[in-house]
């Protein structure tokens, strides 16, 4: 009988970093338009310890990613989707790998060093450069602009595959839900002795 549906460890992973993900778009607008004030360096803090966590749990996922296959995509679905699909889940990958990268190094070349919850510092990747750091900060933008239009053509994939397709693409992935049996019951053993008339 095969698997239709991710692990419980890859389904947990999956959504703490989408609830990470979308915490630190949000915020990351947020604080970004706020003057200059010490809220504003620690609503920073935050995004950074945030971004570092999301990170090292990227790399989890991946490990585990890498000895544990996921479930196939049903067969029915057409060889175009089927591309389009494992193309976006590299993108995203790449993305989420870049962003935390990206930031790193634009608050290095600013010559903010990020310490992770204010106890362990992580050394700069590069020396303080300001043109630098605003070419950096940037490209964290149109990264963070480009995995956001990604997340949402996921989710949409996602519901169109719910709503429309009635496949299990989503279900899959959503926790507390019972595996579907994909064997018919087996019969009892009163039915299958009952004698025939």
């Amino acid at each position: 009988m095969s698997n239709r549906r991710y692990s419980n460890p890859a389904i947990a992973l999956h959504w703490l970093m989408a609830i990470l993900l979308i915490s630190l778009f949000s915020l990351g607008i947020y604080m970004h338009e706020l003057p200059l004030s010490p809220d504003k360096l620690k609503l920073y803090s935050w995004h950074k310890w945030a971004g570092v966590t999301a990170f090292m749990l990227l790399l989890l996922r991946l490990l585990w990613r890498a000895g544990h296959r996921p479930p196939p995509l049903p067969a029915a679905m057409p060889g175009w989707q089927k591309t389009a699909s494992h193309g976006m889940h590299h993108l995203l990958y790449v993305l989420m790998v870049a962003i935390p990268l990206s930031g790193w190094l634009m608050s290095s070349a600013k010559g903010f060093q990020t310490v992770y919850f204010g106890v362990l510092p992580l050394p700069d990747l590069l020396g303080k450069d300001k043109a630098l750091g605003e070419l950096l900060q940037t490209v964290h933008k149109i990264l963070n602009l480009s995995l956001a239009a990604l997340v949402v053509a996921h989710v949409g994939a996602a519901l169109k595959h719910h709503l429309v397709d009635r496949d299990d693409i989503l279900s899959r992935m959503l926790p507390l839900r019972k595996r579907r049996q994909e064997c018919p019951p087996t019969k009892t053993r009163t039915q299958s002795q009952a004698p025939s008339r």
